[in-house]
């Protein structure tokens, strides 16, 4: 009686451990990157002060960081290719670390400049390794779970927008944060291990003659979940970069108040991304992005017209619920236009990724700048809408690939 109780147990574990590994492997490095890029927003204020910088370097800086984030999502495809994704991740995520600690303590503009242009570079290779990764993962489950590894995402910036929040009540400098915030995002790396998938593809499949592999057709399939994603960067980027110092200068906020929207822009995140997958296999992706957009255009509307901070924190933890779904599965999508080439698919869907960032931390920074910050939150409450037209894609790509669900592993 023992035998037949034994035998099943080796069978249904051993495939799921590697599956598992990978899967907090991504979500590790997910963390990373959205710790890091809380560190970064929330000091903004505290930087600027610190060396004296004008709202217009700093509109500049942000610029630097979202171009420079470009070029290392390409950069980091070519890594990829030679050391494969979680060499990537691991290396990148430690690169982030050194430039978090290298933006505290960098002793004038110029160095602060390099520092911002090195952790954008470092962001962008995160983006392509672990999204590609993430898509990979989603693949072997066989169901929706993207939205999972951007929520890991959002916790962690919770977590790092309430440490800076904290070490500001202490009245704590610039560099004592962000280099307790560069100790978070290099313990995260620290707990990254190599792992394997059961049946990992071999990397030459995408690398060879991209162009001809992935054709020009590609850019009209992804158009829709570019302008998806744009979208959602130009408001995330408006909401991540700017809310502090908006509540900061607008608002009249304290330091050690002012990041607490983006806390709560994050918790929203966290809370929706925890629900997206579930709602996008119980309604479809579609009703999702419908819901999601509509929820976001009327939270930006309220952070636009806050008369106070406590308004602003709540509108901007509604706007984080509303633009949660958006972002995970848009790339999840995306990927699965392309199985055998997802790391170049992801580089591609990388360029509206940054210039929504660029548009939106560019834009808002000069508005803000110019005493104009609600109108910076304005004008993406209405440019959301236009994710409306994209929702049909959602539904065709769901009916083309139905793999996804009957994909499920039965183990």
């Amino acid at each position: 009686m023992t035998a037949p109780l034994q035998t099943p147990a080796p069978r249904r574990s051993a495939p799921r451990s590697p599956l598992a590994a990978a899967r907090r492997g991504v979500a590790t490095v997910f963390a990373a990157q959205g710790a890091a890029v809380a560190a970064v927003s929330t000091t903004v204020p505290a930087v600027k002060e610190r060396l004296s910088l004008s709202p217009l370097t700093m509109t500049v800086l942000v610029v630097a960081v979202a171009l420079s984030a470009g070029v290392g999502s390409f950069a980091g495809l070519a890594v990829i290719r030679r050391l494969g994704p979680v060499a990537t991740m691991r290396a990148a995520v430690m690169a982030t670390a050194a430039a978090l600690l290298l933006i505290g303590w960098a002793p004038d503009q110029a160095v602060v400049a390099v520092s911002y242009g090195l952790f954008g570079m470092a962001l962008g290779c995160i983006d392509v390794s672990a999204n590609t990764r993430a898509a990979a993962v989603e693949r072997h489950y066989g169901r929706s779970i993207f939205a999972s590894f951007y929520a890991a995402w959002s916790a962690a910036g919770v977590a790092a927008a309430l440490l800076a929040a904290g070490t500001a009540h202490l009245g704590r400098p610039a560099e004592h944060t962000l280099t307790a915030q560069a100790g978070l995002v290099l313990a995260l790396a620290l707990t990254l291990r190599s792992h394997t998938l059961p049946t990992d593809p071999p990397r030459a499949v995408s690398g060879q003659g991209e162009s001809a592999v992935l054709g020009r057709g590609l850019w009209v399939r992804l158009a829709p979940f570019g302008l998806v994603l744009l979208v959602a960067y130009v408001i995330d980027s408006t909401v991540s970069s700017w809310s502090t110092l908006y509540l900061h200068q607008t608002l009249d906020a304290a330091l050690s108040v002012a990041p607490l929207a983006y806390a709560a822009y994050q918790v929203g995140t966290v809370t929706g991304r925890a629900c997206a997958d579930h709602l996008a296999r119980r309604i479809g992706p579609a009703a999702v992005i419908r819901a999601a957009t509509l929820l976001t255009a009327t939270a930006l509307t309220g952070l636009a017209a806050a008369p106070a901070w406590p308004y602003a924190v709540l509108s901007a933890a509604c706007t984080g619920l509303g633009v949660s779904a958006l972002v995970p599965l848009c790339v999840a999508s995306a990927g699965r236009l392309r199985p055998d080439a997802t790391e170049a698919v992801l580089a591609r869907m990388n360029v509206f990724n940054y210039t929504g960032v660029l548009a939106g931390g560019a834009a808002s920074g000069i508005l803000g700048s110019t005493g104009h910050f609600r109108l910076a939150y304005a004008i993406p409450a209405a440019l959301v809408l236009a994710v409306l037209a994209t929702a049909r894609s959602f539904e065709r790509l769901a009916a083309q690939a139905p793999s996804l669900t009957a994909r499920t592993i039965s183990r």
